[in-house]
């Protein structure tokens, strides 16, 4: 992470969420960033960034990528916070990104905050990765089957959300009084996308002047691999190249693994964004 993110200002706003399901003791990191209110934890497995994202407390809240053993921390989080979910958004179709999606959507991360008999949350995906929702246990090998049931006593099993809105590129979304814009960026899977906001946190006022939520799109000093089904090498040079490094320097990176960036931090050293502008 850059230096100027580890300053005492954003260490003073940080919280600490579980990173585990087999435990709830608070212990890793959560980072608020007013005047959005946004909180982030790793999933139990593979460390994917789960993001929540408000107006403020007590509010509705938008819940971006739940991941793999997240309900637990996730509820931990609402009632914290007394946030109400609204809706789901997804970078992608990959199972580490989308595996309890199903559960939030139906409310088991928020029973003390949805009305009874209320309609289930709409998860949004880009139209590409709209069939990855189906069954996205189908592609995983045994070896990653034995290892989920290994780590949560029961075999992985997969119910498809019942209301899917298909995302396009450049899309405006608007939810829980929150503006979203949406960003087709293929290459680690054909539907990936990033979604930004032109928010700025508080602590780090005159610094930066949007959020870009990255999935597995950008990271700090990598990209998301491109050798899985549905990868694509060229176009995730393409993606590089025409949709992040067009983005300004001062705006702040929440990716889908690892520690929070830059886009101005990864055009100086990130190796696959220099090499496209050599």
């Amino acid at each position: 992470m850059p230096a100027d993110l580890m300053g005492s200002r954003v260490r003073d706003g940080w919280r600490f969420c579980p990173g585990s399901g087999a435990t709830r003791t608070l212990a890793q990191p959560v980072v608020k960033l007013p005047p959005v209110l946004t909180l982030g934890f790793p999933a139990a497995a593979f460390e994917t960034n789960c993001f929540v994202l408000a107006t403020g407390a007590g509010q509705e809240c938008v819940i971006v990528d739940p991941g793999i053993g997240v309900v637990d921390q996730l509820s931990d989080v609402l009632r914290e916070f007394r946030l109400r979910p609204a809706a789901v958004l997804l970078t992608h179709g990959h199972l580490d990104h989308v595996y309890s999606v199903t559960p939030v959507c139906r409310g088991e991360a928020s029973a003390a905050y949805a009305a009874p008999g209320s309609e289930e949350l709409t998860a949004y995906i880009h139209r590409d990765d709209r069939y990855r929702l189906r069954n996205p246990l189908a592609g995983i090998d045994a070896g990653l089957r034995y290892m989920l049931e290994a780590q949560f006593g029961r075999a992985a099993t997969w119910t498809e959300p019942s209301e899917v809105i298909e995302l396009t590129d450049g899309q405006q979304v608007s939810l829980a009084g929150l503006d979203f814009t949406v960003h087709h960026a293929p290459g680690h899977t054909e539907g990936s996308v990033m979604f930004s906001l032109a928010t700025v946190p508080d602590q780090l006022a005159g610094q930066f002047a949007s959020t870009l939520i990255s999935g597995d799109v950008l990271f700090a000093g990598s990209i998301g691999r491109c050798d899985l089904p549905g990868g694509d090498e060229r176009a995730m040079e393409r993606s590089l190249a025409t949709v992040v490094l067009p983005m300004p320097d001062d705006r702040l990176v929440l990716p889908g693994h690892g520690d929070l960036t830059t886009i101005g931090q990864e055009r100086a050293t990130n190796p696959y964004l220099r090499r496209l502008r050599t």
